[in-house]
């Protein structure tokens, strides 16, 4: 009889997070989802993690692999965004988001890599964002941190192949969840009248959104394939958009996005 395979999700508390581990227990995975406040979905085994510590992101990798032996799957989902002008952001709050969308990333890697290698087997799922391929007016820190997550991933994918362990990403649009309630940062008067229009044009598009299952069922996929693809697109805006950003000159784009996003409007 096969060996039961073990997941990791890191942000398993609530959203995209809650549903891929939820998933991957339907899928017949031992799951279990490290939070800041060791709380997962039913079937799920939660444990304490901050991606921001070495210390936590180390002990949250001991405790699965003292339970269990072994870890098959790390999906990377823990994530935040302050949104805003990048000029209305202090540079501490920058450094919170890489601090979690990229680093917290990094960590969760170096922590589980010596088991995979040993392993020679794994997988590794990063959620990046439709953002770190086409950047959102006034997400100016998110979008840089989620391009960064792909050009790691990428690298990281190239590295591991001959261990056995692939690397794959999951690029939303819009999901029905609570990362655009975020709070923002502090406002400059001079940027108000852009800001609220891009702003309110991505609440309308949360408004519309798709539920956290649709990045769920897509991760199951990925993790279900022998060898899957770098990349993932999930949404219909995350497959119009990117398909526009490669048909289109940068001007033609650009003069897109100012459309879309109601950037030039008096």
């Amino acid at each position: 009889m096969a060996m039961q395979q073990v997941a990791l999700v890191t942000g398993s508390s609530s959203g995209i997070g809650a549903a891929i581990a939820s998933q991957l227990v339907r899928d017949g995975y031992r799951v279990f989802g490290g939070s800041r406040r060791a709380q997962s979905p039913a079937g799920v085994e939660a444990l304490a993690l901050d991606v921001c510590s070495d210390e936590s992101v180390r002990a949250c990798v001991d405790a699965v692999l003292e339970r269990t032996g072994r870890l098959d799957v790390l999906v990377n989902n823990a994530g935040q965004l302050i949104a805003g002008a990048i000029e209305e952001l202090t540079l501490d709050q920058a450094r919170a988001q890489f601090e979690t969308n990229f680093f917290g990333v990094a960590r969760a890697v170096a922590a589980v890599l010596p088991q995979m290698r040993e392993q020679r087997s794994g997988k590794i799922v990063t959620l990046s964002s439709l953002a770190g391929l086409v950047p959102v007016p006034f997400w100016g820190y998110y979008n840089a941190s989620k391009f960064a997550v792909e050009g790691y991933c990428e690298t990281l994918r190239a590295e591991l192949k001959p261990f056995g362990i692939a690397v794959a990403m999951v690029e939303p649009g819009a999901i029905a969840t609570s990362l655009f309630a975020t709070a923002q940062a502090t406002k400059l008067d001079a940027y108000t009248p852009w800001r609220d229009r891009a702003l309110k044009t991505m609440q309308g598009f949360e408004a519309k959104a798709p539920p956290p299952d649709v990045v769920a069922r897509a991760v199951a996929k990925i993790v279900a394939k022998a060898h899957p693809p770098l990349r993932t697109l999930v949404t219909g805006e995350a497959h119009a958009f990117t398909t526009m950003r490669r048909l289109l000159s940068d001007g033609l784009f650009e003069s897109a996005v100012r459309m879309g996003f109601a950037l030039d409007r008096g």
